[in-house]
């Protein structure tokens, strides 16, 4: 070991290697096992910290060396009796995992929190003692890399999403917690031929879903490409094998091309003058997999299974590159991309080119600087971005962008599985770059909108926008937009967002902002609601919501477990609470307790129906929004007898009286609320008519034109032939009430050749309004 390694403080004598972790311990003494560990950069795995330590001699100094070295003491302590799946002490992969960090350059105190990123979560050790043994930063990122395991959780499932999202909350405040997560999930994912079938699958899987796309995200190709072969071959080791062998047959059988075009662009550039690195690659195979099965192809239709990757000096370099290569081979149409021009979301920069090589035979050859290729290697890892004190540019600007994202979506979502399904979202790379008008570049998901477009400008600019212009033409806010367009947003100040926009928007942060709103949207409807019925039911005791006073409804509010009344007139109006009962326990007696509240007296009877006779009607306007729903068994519209139903969760479902789905609710009259049309209902009406009419040509055009006329809007339609010669034909029509549509059917009446016109209600039964036979 250098002796670097060994210099301590003053008042410390100098530190030991355990007899445990000593150069003979670090294999399995007297083993037949097998090897379980990949190679790093072709050499066998070593989890020493003898190795560790003369890694970082080549960047840190001898101080910071001893300081990672007394992280490693206190780490084997800590972890001293136990074992790995493998066999092997446990404190070879906290070595191993410092070891992948190191080949990246991390800083002391990230390989400090490495090596002890599992004494909290696997050991006694409290967060606090680390923190007074090692300072606050360390203690932070060891905690952030920390599952949660002091809480309960239902399921598996709630438990991985929470521990993810303490992870990236982490992540956003230090950077240097997913570095550390991805080295151990990199390391974990090396053994994990230790592990029975079922979980390797399982963590397979959630590596690629997750921890390879956050690589990606943040640029990190050489630990994303490995996470990537490794899911593949332990989710699928049968197909990677055969793709495995596949692929290294046919890169055998063309190593003679392979090797004629690597001279062949060595020559040409030496020939101009241009120094460059020129090399052969073979495709990764798990993105070869990924083509078979998104475009649906045999490998024997993946010709472009290996490419060529040229090193420059400069910017200008590259492009001149570009010229010589399309000089020797024939361009692919539509197979360049200039990364460098328009980085990708993680920075990445770099020229794709697609050609006709030797023979035929397809090949893809990437032009970048060395600088470029360092930071497509290491992404965000390349230059830290907490110790800039200057401008972010580059990964580190991406990422900053990416992370601020990140915490807009986490204030949105309402629960960790929402905020992982929101995160899983925008982690997949396929991209668009569109232009705002001023000529700022906004990259998006492939598929995203005109709608995830104003939200990735800024949230309030999402919640009202209400148009837009593509290319200084008009388009519709559900526009799947391309590469390349110039996109904007037109607002108006009393917009808002629209629930059918989940339909389709497809970027995290469109999604949690629009479920944000929604749901505040429905809390604020939902009190405005309750404040109603509760004042309706209180009439039947002579009685308003201002005698019974805040007081008397804000101790009611906290006897029940609410923060205060505007819960409890939320609770109502969601149908949680039944608001008969809560008038009945306000309008009770009532007795005075120590400062100024009201402890209600809840031994009166329970309500009946004749207790109620004086409540008034709640009269529904039609304007109520998400709390009141209009159930489409029976589609109410004003001026039809209706039942209100408490739905919890949901508010009040208004039925037809004559509905015959009430029969179930007959005997539970405390689900009833007594509901009336208002004087004048401010909204329109969803119903549905049915109307026969002659197999003619035209005779929807006419219905419709009918239909219009009156006033009414068409939502949908369904045509059938009834019996070859007359065509029956359903409209979901809105109206404002009875008298509206009976115009409209009498209207459509007097269209020759129609014999039967009803209106449809419980699921498809009819009662029958006009026929001509």
């Amino acid at each position: 070991m250098p002796a670097l390694a060994y210099q301590s403080r003053s008042d410390e004598p100098p530190p030991r290697i355990p007899q445990a972790h000593s150069q003979q311990g670090a294999r399995v003494a007297g083993s037949s096992r097998p090897s379980l560990y990949l190679r790093l950069d072709n050499e066998p795995a070593r989890f020493l910290i003898s190795d560790l330590l003369t890694e970082l001699e080549t960047y840190l100094p001898p101080e910071q060396i001893s300081e990672v070295y007394r992280a490693y003491l206190f780490g084997a302590e800590a972890h001293q009796g136990q074992e790995r799946q493998s066999g092997e002490p446990y404190i070879y992969h906290p070595i191993a995992v410092a070891r992948i960090l190191a080949e990246m350059r991390m800083d002391y105190k990230g390989l400090m929190a490495a090596i002890l990123h599992d004494v909290i979560e696997d050991t006694p050790t409290a967060k606090e003692h680390l923190a007074d043994v090692f300072g606050d930063d360390v203690a932070e990122l060891v905690d952030g890399v920390s599952k949660l395991t002091q809480i309960d959780f239902p399921s598996r499932a709630e438990a991985q999403a929470a521990s993810f999202r303490k992870m990236m909350l982490a992540m956003t405040r230090d950077i240097r917690v997913i570095l550390i997560k991805l080295a151990d999930r990199l390391h974990n994912m090396r053994t994990l031929d230790a592990m029975m079938p079922a979980k390797r699958r399982r963590i397979s899987r959630e590596t690629l879903e997750i921890y390879a796309p956050i690589a990606n995200r943040l640029g990190i190709n050489r630990i994303r490409l490995d996470l990537e072969d490794l899911g593949f071959r332990h989710h699928w080791p049968w197909r990677h094998a055969v793709l495995s062998r596949t692929v290294g047959d046919k890169l055998q059988g063309r190593s003679e091309t392979v090797a004629k075009v690597e001279a062949t662009l060595r020559a040409r550039l030496d020939a101009e003058g241009i120094a460059a690195e020129v090399f052969g690659r073979e495709k990764h195979l798990y993105s070869i997999y990924r083509k078979m099965t998104a475009k649906r192809r045999s490998f024997d239709d993946m010709v472009d299974v290996f490419g060529f990757r040229v090193i420059v000096d400069r910017v200008d370099t590259c492009y001149r590159v570009l010229g010589q290569v399309h000089d020797l081979y024939k361009p692919v149409p539509g197979r360049f991309k200039d990364y460098i021009a328009i980085p990708k979301s993680n920075g990445y920069q770099s020229l794709h080119t697609g050609l006709i090589g030797p023979q035929g035979v397809p090949i893809e050859i990437q032009i970048r600087t060395a600088d470029m290729n360092r930071l497509a290697e290491s992404g965000i890892a390349a230059h830290w971005m907490y110790k800039s004190n200057g401008e972010a540019s580059g990964p580190q600007a991406a990422a900053k962008d990416w992370l601020q994202g990140l915490l807009e979506v986490q204030r949105d979502s309402g629960d960790s599985q929402e905020f992982l399904e929101h995160v899983k979202v925008d982690l997949y790379p396929d991209e668009v770059y569109v232009f705002t008008p001023k000529g700022r570049i906004l990259v998006l998901p492939m598929g995203a909108t005109v709608v995830d477009f104003a939200y990735a400008i800024h949230s309030d600019v999402g919640n009202t926008c209400v148009a837009t212009r593509i290319d200084r033409r008009l388009a519709s806010l559900r526009t799947p937009l391309r590469s390349g367009q110039t996109v904007e947003i037109i607002t108006a100040p009393g917009a808002k967002p629209n629930a059918a926009w989940l339909n389709f928007v497809v970027t995290g942060k469109a999604r949690a902002s629009i479920r944000s709103y929604l749901k505040n949207l429905q809390n604020r409807e939902a009190e405005a609601l309750g404040q109603r019925m509760l004042s309706a039911e209180l009439a039947a005791f002579g009685l308003t919501l201002e005698q019974v006073g805040e007081a008397r409804i804000l101790a009611h509010a906290l006897e029940s477990g609410l923060e205060d009344g505007e819960r409890l007139f939320a609770e109502i109006g969601l149908g949680n609470r039944m608001p008969m009962l809560i008038a009945r326990r306000l309008a009770g007696p009532s007795e005075p307790v120590p400062g100024g509240e009201f402890l209600v007296n809840t031994g009166a009877p329970e309500a009946g129906d004749a207790d109620r006779r004086g409540a008034r009607r709640l009269a529904i306007r039609g304007t109520e929004g998400m709390v009141v729903h209009f159930a489409r068994c029976c589609r109410p519209i004003p001026g039809d007898p209706i039942t209100g139903l408490f739905s919890a969760g949901k508010g009040i479902v208004v039925h037809r009286n004559e509905c015959g789905n009430l029969g179930d609710f007959h005997s539970k009259r405390d689900k009833w609320l007594e509901v009336e049309w208002a004087e004048d209902p401010l909204a329109e009406f969803q119903t549905e008519i049915r109307v026969d009419v002659g197999n003619r040509r035209g005779a929807l055009a006419t219905l419709a034109s009918a239909i219009a006329e009156q006033g009414s809007n068409i939502e949908n339609v369904n045509s059938r032939d009834k019996d070859g010669m007359t065509t029956t034909l359903d409209f979901l029509v809105n109206v404002t009430g009875r008298k509206h549509l009976a115009g409209i059917m009498r209207r459509l009446r007097q269209i020759p050749g129609v014999t039967r016109i009803v209106r449809l209600s419980n699921a498809g039964r009819s009662r029958e309004v006009y026929s001509k036979h």
